[in-house]
Formats: structure tokens, C-alpha cells, sequence
């Protein structure tokens, strides 16, 4: 079967909308616009930048991702067009007019809209009848479609709905004007031969089903979400809603990377083609890893760690003799061959700017590249050997903590001094907002990192819980670049004060309870995987604040 005869298979990316309601993951909307650029230079058709009723930042974050990406042709010549930026919105009239206000300056734009079809979902969540659901679900097209003529509806937990409710349904929005048909299976419930012979029953058995674009999205709660997308094509979908990494509510979402390149490695198989340019795989993954906090297990299909790695003496003398022998896809074709030297010490601005150029960060401003190129030369001098995925990670880490607005406080001075028994940290942080100077320090019993940060907590004033630390290094050898992933919760406990000793703070970081539900991530990267955590922990302490004075500037508001 020909490119000829094959019908393009969408790629519609929704990292940024489901991909960040995995647990503790919260993007600033400098991360999410970063990301949403390298999603256009990957080639992505269709991005769900976000869901915006659900906060005033949502709204933000989608209309400049509207704004600023949907523009955007860097990379995409080949296509012909930019991105169209997609946004969520419940079938309610309300979510779709905020929908179309954050998306509307978009050159190609989408509403996406959703409601449950599941007898579970309509008695239980809804409180409604079939009946009710179809007028609800026209009502909510026909409305988005005077406002775009690009429309999604989405049937929520189509996998566990009556066929033929769905076929009712999906008719009566194709002719209220949806383009779009997404069949999602929202709990990960459906085996692949399942949700394939649905697809195909809703297919022959919908009215106009010839006149849309028929899409999936799965759900990974069974490991199945790659195979049932896949199951899927093979029974006339022609989009796949997928996410980077496969990140996403509970067990994940479909991964962007398994189907492209499953497709990719079967031409002869499937009845579709892509368009993405698989080389920026491992880039990206890279980069979504870090700004999320989620980290991509070594044994990952496509981008971990592993992947092209061979510990087996067979597996390594066949590779050596012809790769093909144990590689069906070579590291190349997804980026991953980045171990090599690409810039020195004595590397000069021109070069640094047209690598940066090569990796999709050719757009800094010149504050922006300055601060860049000084991270690479402090690299540079302590490590003979920088490549591509340091690049990455001092890039991800610039982007992490570039965000004026939601940065109050910023590092000027550590000292740390380590022993056998204890550890002892001064810091000195600057409030951004008053300019003032803070300086403090404290005693960790568990290590110099655990100094730095009791003594963080008494400059800020608030109790923080550690949920989640993770270090890994960023290539190998003693002088590998260190990058720190935090998750922190802000304790409610009133006892004490931020003022007590080390001990009762401490003590605090044992309890469960008391703690806010609200969760931050932070990320940081160093050669010095103190200042590495440390830069991590102030991070999401930042996006702590800054959530906090919105909040309280949205109850001044309704106050007013």
C-alpha cells in the first residue's frame, strides 16, 4: 500500500490539557507555551491547549498559546499550515463561549466539546435521561458551531455505552454540525479487539459517519491504551488523541511516540501515514519530562533510557555485526543519538545560538540567550564533555524559573557544610516583590539537602511537606550535569511557627496530616546537585506563592 492510497493519520495532542491533569503535575504558562512550540515544530496537527472555564490561568495560558503558537510555521513548511489549537469545553454554553473567546485569535481553531453517555455516567454524575443527553449534546454543537467551523464532540465513556445510544447520539451531533467524532474509552476498560469492533459498529451504523474525521482516546488503566489506538485505526480512525511520554489522568493517556512509531515501522500494515518528525522524539520527551516532574522509566518504549541499549552478550555481537539484527528502529530516527560532543568551553556565541536554533529554541530574546549562554559556559568549565540533553536540561531549567510573575523569591547566596553526623546551610534568598534580603540557616540531621531546605522554610515562613524528590544525572561520568524534581504540599497545621526550631519543623515533615491538597512541582538542574535541589525546592515554593496571591487577588476581587 502507497502514501498515494493511505489516508493522514491526525495527530492530536493533548499533553497540556489531560497530560497535565496527572497527579502533581502544574505547568506555569511560560512551561506550557515552550512545550506548545516544540509540539508545532514536532508537527503536531491539533493541540488541546487547555480547558478554559476551569481557571482564569487556564484561560490565560490558552489564549497565548493561541496568540503566540498558532501562528507559528518553524517547522512546519513541509505541512503548509500552522498548528490548529484546540480548547476543551463542557456542553454547556458557557464553557463554550469561554472556549471560543481563549482560542479566537488562532488561525486554525477548534471547540472540543464533551458529555457523558454512559447509563453509569447520565444516572449517576448527570442525573439525566438519554433523551435529555441528545438534546443536551446538539445544543452544545450547534452553539459551538456559530462560533467555529471546526467542531469536536466527544461521547465521555463511550466504552461503556449502549452502541446504539451512541449511534443515536453521534448521528444527531453530525447533523447539528460536528466534524470531529472522538470515541473515548475514559476509564481504560476496553480490550483492543473490543474497542475495535466498536469502532467499527459506530462507523456503519451512524448517519453521516462518512462525512467526519472519527478519532480515538484511551486510557492506559489496563496497559492497553497504545493497542486499543492501534486496534482502532485499523477499524477507520484516522485522528489519535495522544499525549508526550503517554502522561495523563491516573494510568496515563495513549503515548504520542508509540503510535507514530508503530505506524512508522509498519508501512505496510496500517492504512494511514504520519507527518511527524520523529527525530524530535527524544528531544521532547525530554523536555515534557522535566518541566512536569514526570519521569520517564528507564524501560519506556521509544524514549526511555534503555530502549537501544543491549546487555545481552548475543545481543550485543549481533548488533555490532548488522544493528538491524536486534533494532527496529535505529536510536537516529527518534533523536536518541545524543551521547556526542556538540559544544566546548571554547565554543563561541554564534555556535551556541545556531545549536540552540537546531533544538527549537531559536526565538529568545537576547535577555533570554544571555542567561542561556552563561549557564552553558559555567558548564562548560566544569565538564570537558556537554551535550545535547545538557543543552535540554539547562534550557528546561531556564524556562522553569523565567517566569517574572510567579517568582517572589530567587537565590543569591548558599553555603553548605557537610559532616558525618549533620549538616549545616546558610541561604540567602532576595523577595522580588519588596527587594528585600533574606538570610537564615539550619541544621539537617539527614544531610546538607535537608538543611537547605528547613532553612528555605523559616525565610519564606510556611511549613512545606516534601512529597516526592527525584535526582537523576544527565549523561554519565562524575561531572554529569544532576537534575532534582520536587512535588511539596503546604502544611495546615497551626502549631508551632515558622520561626521554631529545626526539630518541630522537621517533625513536620513526617505528618500526613494537615496538609493542603494543593500540590507543586519544581524542577532544577546544576552540576552541583545541592544547588540543583535547591533551585527545584524554590521553584515550586514560588509556584506555591504565586498560587496564593492569585487567590487572594480573585477574593479581593469578588469582594469589590
Amino acid at each position: 500500500m502507497t502514501i498515494t492510497n493511505k489516508d493522514k493519520l491526525i495527530i492530536f495532542d493533548t499533553t497540556l490539557r489531560d497530560g497535565e491533569q496527572s497527579p502533581g503535575v502544574t505547568l506555569t504558562v511560560n512551561e506550557k507555551i515552550e512545550i506548545a512550540k516544540q509540539l508545532s515544530r514536532l508537527g503536531v496537527d491539533v493541540l488541546e491547549a487547555g480547558f478554559p472555564v476551569a481557571s482564569q490561568g487556564d484561560f490565560d495560558a490558552v489564549q497565548r498559546i493561541a496568540n503566540e503558537v498558532g501562528p507559528l510555521m518553524v517547522g512546519r513548511e513541509a505541512l503548509g499550515k500552522p498548528i490548529t489549537i484546540a480548547g476543551l469545553a463542557r456542553a454547556v454554553p458557557a464553557d463554550i463561549q469561554r472556549c471560543y473567546d481563549a482560542i479566537a485569535n488562532a488561525p486554525h481553531k477548534r471547540i472540543h466539546t464533551f458529555l457523558a453517555t454512559s447509563d453509569i455516567h447520565l444516572e449517576h454524575k448527570l442525573k439525566i435521561t438519554r433523551d435529555e443527553c441528545v438534546k443536551r449534546a446538539v445544543a452544545a454543537v450547534s452553539f459551538a458551531k456559530t462560533l467555529v467551523d471546526d467542531v469536536e464532540f466527544s461521547p465521555e465513556d463511550a466504552g461503556r455505552s449502549d452502541q446504539d445510544f451512541l449511534c443515536t447520539v453521534l448521528s444527531a451531533v453530525i447533523q447539528a454540525g460536528a466534524t470531529t467524532l472522538n470515541i473515548p474509552d475514559t476509564v481504560g476498560y476496553n480490550m483492543p479487539e473490543e474497542y475495535g469492533a466498536m469502532i467499527k459498529y459506530l462507523i456503519a451504523h451512524t448517519k453521516g459517519s462518512d462525512k467526519v474525521i472519527w478519532s480515538a482516546h484511551c486510557h492506559n488503566d489496563l496497559g492497553l491504551a497504545t493497542a486499543n489506538t492501534l486496534s482502532g485505526i485499523c477499524n477507520g480512525i484516522r485522528q489519535v488523541e495522544v499525549t508526550i511520554n503517554g502522561i495523563g489522568e491516573r494510568a496515563g493517556n495513549t503515548a504520542m511516540e508509540e503510535i507514530v512509531m508503530a505506524v512508522h515501522t509498519h508501512p505496510d500494515f496500517f492504512p494511514v501515514y504520519h507527518t511527524i518528525n520523529t527525530p524530535l522524539f527524544f528531544r521532547i520527551s525530554q523536555l515534557v519530562s522535566s518541566l512536569s516532574g514526570m519521569v520517564v522509566q528507564p524501560n519506556k518504549a521509544i524514549v526511555g533510557a534503555n530502549a537501544f541499549l543491549h546487555e545481552s552478550g548475543i545481543h550485543q555481537d549481533g548488533v555490532l555485526k548488522n544493528k538491524q539484527t536486534y533494532e527496529i528502529i535505529s536510536p537516529e530516527t527518534v533523536g536518541a543519538n545524543t551521547v556526542n560532543l556538540v559544544l566546548g568551553k571554547h565554543s563561541g556565541r554564534a555556535a551556541f545560538r545556531s545549536r540552540l536554533q537546531e533544538l527549537g529554541f531559536g526565538e529568545l530574546t537576547e535577555d533570554e540567550f544571555q542567561i542561556a549562554f552563561n549557564s552553558f559556559k559555567t558548564l562548560a568549565d566544569s565538564k570537558k564533555r556537554v551535550t545535547e540533553q545538557d543543552l535540554l536540561a539547562l534550557l528546561s531549567d531556564q524556562v522553569s524559573s523565567s517566569d517574572g510573575e510567579n517568582t517572589t523569591y530567587t537565590i543569591k547566596s548558599l553555603q553548605v557544610v557537610s559532616g558525618t553526623s549533620f549538616a549545616t546551610a546558610t541561604v540567602q534568598l532576595q523577595n522580588t516583590q519588596t527587594g528585600d534580603v533574606l538570610i537564615d540557616a539550619a541544621i539537617g540531621k539527614s544531610g546538607p539537602i535537608e538543611a537547605v531546605f528547613l532553612a528555605i522554610q523559616r525565610l519564606v515562613g510556611k511549613k512545606i511537606h516534601l512529597l516526592k524528590f527525584d535526582i537523576t544525572a544527565v549523561g554519565q561520568g562524575v561531572d554529569a550535569l544532576g537534575q532534582v524534581s520536587v512535588k511539596i504540599a503546604e502544611s495546615t497545621s497551626t502549631s508551632g511557627s515558622s520561626s521554631d526550631n529545626e526539630d518541630a519543623v522537621a517533625e513536620n515533615e513526617d505528618k500526613d496530616a494537615g496538609l493542603n491538597e494543593a500540590t507543586y512541582h519544581g524542577h532544577g538542574a546544576d552540576s552541583d546537585i545541592i544547588q540543583a535541589a535547591t533551585k527545584a525546592y524554590l521553584n515550586a515554593i514560588n509556584r506555591l506563592v504565586a498560587n496564593e496571591n492569585k487567590r487572594i487577588l480573585g477574593e479581593r476581587k469578588v469582594d469589590v
